[in-house]
């Protein structure tokens, strides 16, 4: 096999050599090869600065960067221009920049220099302030981490010195010792392990605690000795720095011209944590910020919410206003000056004597007004909302019903200015495991060769399982016949003696005190609780699977008895169970340390030469015997030859590792071992110990005291997990694992270590994964795969001969369809053995494509889908992953929101149908369409089809139903409601996603009241969304816990990620992070609710402040001759705005609250109004701008006709004008709150005085600061004036009515739901029990339709027992009336026993009346 292995490379050389060298050229010019690569721009070389490379390593150095990081965006000399330059990025600091440079031009200035900075200044200071105190941490962060030390190889001192990981550079040797962070990327060449394996710890990265196995690269494996940086003499080249973590391309290539790729298994990465490695020595190929940690390390994104780009919008409105405002003002400047027959004395000439004409005058007068009304253009707004998104997302963190318990973690909010957005939600994207389903595998059932095992004594243990925290005691049910045990208390590594131990009769506790005592704490293993370790065999498959061990005397007279393919088969799907991934084996008194097997372990009682004589006379007889393959088929044959050996010995097999060891088994009498027991159904089982192979069998072995059953498996996926559980649970226990073999404990045989040759890893196209290994007993190359079974079923072998086989994979896909209609998770498990020809000839491709850089993904898969065909059935499994906690119920609650439910899955169609209806995601009375196509002509007529067939139905119960009312004149029934849902799997989401297909399958999908995708990779999961949202304008939120739902978070305008059980990538890619699916009603319907109104609502307050107060200059301009003059000092209008009204509509936006928390869940209709942008849309703008002129008409009006006539100044006549305005403004925000407690009343208070005490103060020490009119000691003399306090309170009263009457009556006449639940939030508990019980039986005889039609559309507003106007109020007599008007405004008080119950709407509409008429009672008195 060497010839082929050697033709391999030297093809490898001439493909890649650059000069057309062949494989015995003398010398490889590493000058020319490093042009070409720099060319490129696609490869690095990396050497070392030792040696002969002194000179070549001068020039490559230069270009590659040091491990020096910064984050930071600022240094202490750029900090200020850069700041400003990434301020004035944003459009409204530009537009203000530009009106402060305007105000020096002396022709249009309207303020004083100083005054018009001075907004700008202020809001420029404060983000200045907040960005450099980020930046200030961040520096202080980089400056920790730069100047940690590391060993790094010195050329000087010839040794390893303490260096900063600041100062290591591209080619440096680096020693790293247990525990310690990897300071930059490197190819590991050395480790104290003896199989060439470091485990390293990526938390920092994806945030998975389990260890991941790296390994030396091949060549520098055998080393005994450390490796010597001085006689480093080989080259690395790689691709340049990127920022996938899943691949690494490369090759080493040494002196002699050999290559050795490289891969990421051979990629130490930056920040991850040296573990159970007494030291490793590597060299380092990226460093800083090429480092593939770095590269990732890209920030938040930034993403702009719905309601910011509706402000944006609006804000553009009020530009365009402004502009007409300024024009008028223009217009109106140039004809009041020509309206003069003669200059006016006031028109004050140019330098030259000349007079400007009114046209020129009025240009002028357009930048003038500019400036004037500058406010109109809400500045502190953008800074506000600010404010109140970060008071939003601290409300959110600490709510404490976010937080999990179990979990010890509570809500993260990753993404700070989307918060509102979560009120807004239309679509969901689900994923199925992990997310609706706990991502706890539970091993269920499984079927083997076409035969089924139920294991339902695991089933009834799984349902009496009460899984406790992992810190309190656990109670384990036995089942069948098997007494209760106690259970000692379990800790996170569970041992190996496992559910087999649980079969002791009942006075044997489990493990025993002893090994209760042994078990010591140790850290969190993920997928170890104990529902997912301990498996209760089926007593029919353990009986079997018993066979393949010597259990009688007579055996050695069976010798030419033939093991049933049945129990071939068994053992072989055992062992490919544990075989067939990439666990980790650890001790548990040692968690981070690494199990392997002493070299010294059971002595085999035969020699191997004996053992592989007796197994191949066993083959020749059972190929020639056996009925199922045939001899002519010896390469591929069926499942396992080496069972058939394993019947005739009474011997424990030892690996060929062992074989130094053989020889000195000589002992006879050794050969006789006492008897095993026989396993016996559960309920007459004597204690079975697995830990050493049966101690009982052999009281004298060495391994009685053997760790095997002291076992702590790291899986990366709980799938893995369940299936390794389930084999150990067999007495195939997985005992270690190095990079080239795999050690199984298999029964009473001991253990078989099987050679590692490759392992072709999972991935979303192929669907499947794979390993080589070669069998120790027949010596053959076996590839044992498993994967789902829509990709395994088609790679099986497809001889007609094989009937027996044919029989199996149509029993076992009845079985599995079966699995997937009980929602369990299924996998194939699959078996080929190869010739060493044929492992040849599939190597020579392979190590072409382990040693390509460009192209190398695409290589790989080809070369193990080569290798992935005619297969043998083995079985399959049946996997069950349940429920959360609360999913059902928080999905019934988010579809009675409006919220449309997408469940995206890659399991198979019968497992998401079944988790869909267990989860009430598809109702009983759904009409489920499902939209499977072979062909994209045939999925748009499948589609037609459907939307067809959906109309008619409609179509048909409409008739019905009016049928019935004009039978019966009073219709008590109506027909049922339709609803229909879709299911669809991944080939035929393909064709519907092709752009001639997206508009119809929108349309049938929006007429679907569900939709699962079955069978979905993670792209087609992003791209279902991506069209949803762009398609159909709709906000969408996609939640998962995987890294396969990455791209579906990040496409999504809201990403939601849980905290499950497979690591941190969908947490670090999300908006928000969860760690229960019921989380995220009360997110959305409490949190998303709030966070949407009390936004919304603000940003409508500051456009209708500042509206109102910029009018009241623009009026003024019409009694000036809009000359650009202010009746208001200039400190009072800057500050107006800046500082007086600024507080109390944060204070709103972060601390109002229009319904409880309590309501909003048990009402999740009211999520709609979010939806519908119902308090921030178009509509509510423009009303809330023509509220702001009428008012500002009547705070200028109302001042200007009682001082009409008087020798007032212009500041006395503004002063009115401005504490009117400021009493307006904030009782507007007094009657928009929905909330009001001492914090809104204290700031409500405290922004009057402190408006008061300024014009105070100011009016008292301002002499000259405005000349010729200047504030002095004007809001002194208004203080003694009874009219200022008459127009004030005149002024307020009648500029609010309008508003306080549009209140009104929107809550008598035209009650919103929100409004009604509002009242029912102030009922009892108990009444409000009674309404929403009422509502709820209301729609659901509306769906099973018991309801009549009319009926049905009150019940969708009788949400509450508020109804509209009294008719008993019309009714009433004017006495009456009046009396009954005093009682609900409170004034008179009664202690009659026949008092008048006021309902909530006459209170409404009483109060109104008696506020009118105090108003008309201080206007008649003024008058």
């Amino acid at each position: 096999m060497a010839d082929p292995i050697r033709w391999a490379r030297y093809r490898w050389q001439r493909l890649v050599s650059t000069e057309g060298r062949d494989g015995s050229s003398s010398s490889f010019s590493c000058d020319k090869c490093y042009q070409s690569s720099k060319m490129s721009g696609r490869h690095r070389i990396v050497i070392p600065c030792l040696g002969h490379f002194k000179e070549e390593y001068e020039k490559v150095s230069k270009l590659y960067m040091n491990n020096r990081i910064r984050t930071t965006k600022y240094t202490l000399f750029n900090f200020i221009p850069r700041n400003l330059f990434e301020q004035f990025h944003r459009a409204a600091n530009l537009y203000f920049l530009f009106l402060v440079v305007l105000n020096w031009v002396p022709l249009v200035e309207a303020f004083q220099k100083e005054i018009t900075m001075l907004p700008l200044v202020v809001v420029l200071t404060i983000i200045a302030i907040k960005d450099g105190l980020e930046d200030y941490s961040k520096y202080k962060l980089d400056k920790q981490i730069n100047n940690l030390l590391t060993k790094v190889y010195s050329r000087q001192e010839k040794k390893y010195i303490d260096q900063c990981w600041k100062d290591v550079n591209v080619g440096d040797f680096i020693r790293l010792s247990c525990n310690e962070i990897i300071p930059a990327d490197m190819v590991l060449l050395y480790s104290t392990d003896p199989d060439g394996i470091c485990h390293i710890e990526t938390a920092s990265l994806d945030g998975e605690t389990n260890l991941k196995q790296r390994q030396v690269v091949k060549g520098y494996t055998e080393q005994v000795s450390e490796i010597d940086p001085e006689k480093f003499s080989s080259r690395i080249e790689c691709e340049s720095p990127n920022n996938d973590l899943s691949r690494f391309r490369g090759f080493v290539e040494h002196s002699n011209k050999e290559r050795v790729g490289l891969s990421r298994e051979n990629l130490l990465l930056r920040g991850c944590t040296i573990r159970n490695t007494e030291a490793v020595v590597g060299i380092v190929v990226y460093a800083g910020h090429e480092t593939k940690t770095m590269l990732n390390n890209s920030g938040p994104r930034y993403k702009r919410s719905k309601l910011e780009r509706r402000v944006n919008t609006d804000v553009l409105w009020c530009v365009l206003l402004l502009i007409l405002m300024c024009l008028i003002g223009a217009f109106g400047h140039g004809i009041w000056l020509s309206s003069y027959p003669e200059i006016p004395l006031f028109n004050v000439p140019e330098p030259d004597g000349k007079f400007t004409p009114p046209a020129l005058a009025g240009f002028y007068m357009f930048w003038t007004m500019i400036i004037l009304l500058q406010v109109l253009i809400p500045i502190s707004l953008y800074v506000s909302i600010e404010v109140v998104k970060l008071g939003q997302i601290y409300l959110i963190q600490n709510d404490i019903d976010l937080y999990d318990e179990k979990t010890d973690s509570t809500i993260q909010c990753r993404a700070l200015n989307i918060a509102e957005d979560l009120g807004q939600i239309q679509y969901i994207f689900s994923d199925k495991t992990g997310t609706l389903t706990e991502n706890k595998m539970v091993f269920r059932r499984c079927s083997i060769a076409g035969q089924e095992y139920c294991h339902e004594e695991n089933a009834k243990r799984l349902e009496s399982y009460q899984e406790a925290d992992s810190d309190e005691d656990l109670a384990g049910t036995l089942c069948g016949s098997l007494s209760r045990m106690p259970k000692k208390k379990v800790h996170s590594c569970r041992t190996a003696s496992g559910p087999l131990n649980q079969l002791a009769d009942g006075s044997s506790a489990l493990g025993g005190e002893e090994g209760a005592s042994d078990v010591p704490h140790s850290r969190h293993v993920a997928f170890s609780s104990p529902i997912e370790t301990d498996v209760v065999p089926d007593a029919q498959l353990l009986e079997k699977f018993s066979q393949i061990s010597s259990h009688s005397d007579a055996l050695s007279e069976e010798t030419d008895r033939e093991p049933s393919l049945e129990t071939v088969y068994i053992a072989d799907f055992f062992l490919a169970l544990a075989i067939c991934n990439t666990v980790v084996v650890s001790a548990p008194n040692q968690p981070r340390q690494k199990m392997r097997l002493s070299s010294v372990g059971r002595m085999p009682i035969k020699s191997l030469e004996e053992i592989k004589q007796m197994f191949q006379r066993l083959s020749v007889r059972r190929l020639s015997s056996s009925p199922v393959p045939s001899a002519k088929e010896s390469s591929s044959e069926s499942p396992s030859t080496f069972v058939s050996k394993l019947s005739i010995f009474r011997v424990k097999l030892a690996s060929p590792a062992m074989e130094g060891v053989a020889q000195m088994a000589k002992d006879p009498g050794a050969s006789d071992s006492p008897k095993c027991p026989k396993v016996s159904p559960p309920g007459s089982l004597d204690r079975v110990d697995i830990a050493a192979g049966s101690e009982h069998c052999d009281a004298g072995s060495s391994l009685k005291q053997s760790p095997i059953s002291n076992l702590c498996y790291e899986a990366e996926s709980p799938d893995e997990a369940a299936l390794v559980h389930a084999a150990k649970a067999y007495k195939c226990t997985l005992q270690s694992r190095t990079p080239d073999q795999v050690t199984v404990d298999l029964a009473a045989l001991g253990p078989l270590t099987f050679q590692l040759l490759h392992i072709l890893p999972f991935d979303s196209v192929r669907k499947r994964m794979s390993v080589v290994v070669r069998h120790p007993l027949s010596n053959k190359v076996v590839v044992y795969t498993k994967g789902a079974d829509s990709v395994i079923m088609d790679l099986l072998r497809a001889a007609p001969a094989e009937l027996e086989q044919k029989n199996i994979k149509e029993r076992t896909q009845k079985h599995l369809d079966d699995y997937a209609r009980r929602g369990l998770r299924t996998l194939c498990i699959a078996k080929k053995v190869m010739s060493d020809e044929e492992y040849a000839e599939w190597l020579n491709s392979h190590f072409l494509a382990e040693t390509s850089i460009d192209n190398k993904e695409e290589l790989l898969l080809e070369s193990a889908m080569k290798l992935e065909t005619k297969l043998t059935l083995l079985g399959a499994t049946g996997i069950e992953d349940r429920l959360q906690e609360g999913v059902p119920d928080t999905i019934e609650a988010l579809r009675k929101a409006g919220i449309k439910i997408w469940m995206l899955t890659g399991d198979k169609q019968e497992t998401a149908v079944n988790i869909a209806c267990a989860c009430r995601l598809l109702e009983p009375d759904d009409k489920i369409y499902t939209l499977k196509s072979l062909s994209k002509d045939a999925c748009a007529l499948l589609m037609n089809t459907i939307l067809e067939d959906i109309q008619k139905t409609m179509y048909a119960r409409k008739n019905h139903s009016s049928k019935i009312m004009s039978i019966f004149q009073a219709p008590s029934t109506q027909a049922p409601e339709f609803s229909a849902s879709l299911v669809i799997d991944g080939k035929t989401l393909e064709y519907v996603l092709h752009e001639s297909l997206q508009s119809i399958f929108l349309e049938l999908t929006e007429r679907c009241r569900a939709v699962v995708c079955c069978r979905a990779t993670p792209l087609q999961k992003s791209e279902v969304v991506r069209l949803v949202r762009n398609k159909l304008k709709v906000m969408t939120l996609a939640i998962g816990d995987g890294a396969n739902d990455v791209s579906m978070i990040q496409v999504a305008d809201i990403g939601i990620g849980l905290s499950g059980q497979e690591g941190m990538q969908a947490v670090m890619a999300s908006d928000f992070a969860i760690s229960q699916f019921k989380h995220l009603s009360k997110l959305l319907l409490v949190h998303g609710h709030w966070c949407y109104t009390r936004l919304a609502n603000m940003v409508l307050y500051f456009f209708y402040k500042n509206v109102a107060y910029v009018n009241l200059l623009f009026w003024y301009q019409f009694f000036c001759g809009f000359s650009g003059t202010s009746m208001t000092d200039y400190w009072v209008l800057i500050f107006f705005n800046l500082l007086f009204t600024s507080v109390p509509p944060i204070i709103y936006g972060i601390l109002d609250k229009d319904i409880s928390a309590r309501i909003l869940m048990q009402l999740p209709e009211l999520y709609v109004t979010g939806q519908k942008s119902e308090v921030y849309s178009p509509p509510t703008f423009w009303i809330t701008l023509l509220d702001a002129f009428y008012q500002s008409l009547v705070c200028f009006f109302v001042p200007y006709f009682t001082y009409r006539g008087s020798d007032i100044d212009v500041f006395s006549f503004g002063n009115p004008l401005n504490t009117a305005a400021l009493f307006v403004i904030l009782l507007h925000l007094l009657i928009e709150s929905k909330t009001l407690t001492w914090i809104h009343v204290t700031i409500m208070i405290g922004s009057i005085l402190f408006y008061f005490v300024f014009a105070l103060t100011f009016g008292a020490t301002c002499k000259t600061c405005n000349p010729p009119s200047n504030p002095y000691w004007t809001m002194e003399k208004h203080m003694t004036d009874p009219v200022f306090y008459l127009v004030c309170i005149i002024t307020t009263s009648v500029a609010l009515l309008p508003r306080y009457l549009f209140r009104v009556l929107q809550w008598t006449l035209f009650p919103s739901p929100v409004l009604k639940a509002k009242h029912l939030d102030r009922q009892t508990p108990k009444k409000q029990r009674e309404v929403i019980t009422k509502k709820d039986d209301r729609v659901g005889k509306c769906r099973m339709g018991f309801q009549s039609t009319s009926a049905c559309s009150r019940s969708a507003e009788d949400t509450s027992s508020v109804r509209g106007i009294d008719p008993d109020l019309v009714i009433l007599s004017f006495t009456q009336c009046c009396y009954k008007i005093l009682i609900c405004s409170n004034v008179i008080m009664t202690t009659s026993t026949d008092q008048v119950s006021c309902t909530p709407v006459q209170e409404s509409f009483c109060k109104m009346v008696f506020f009118i008429l105090i108003i008309l009672f201080v206007i008649i008195i003024f008058v």
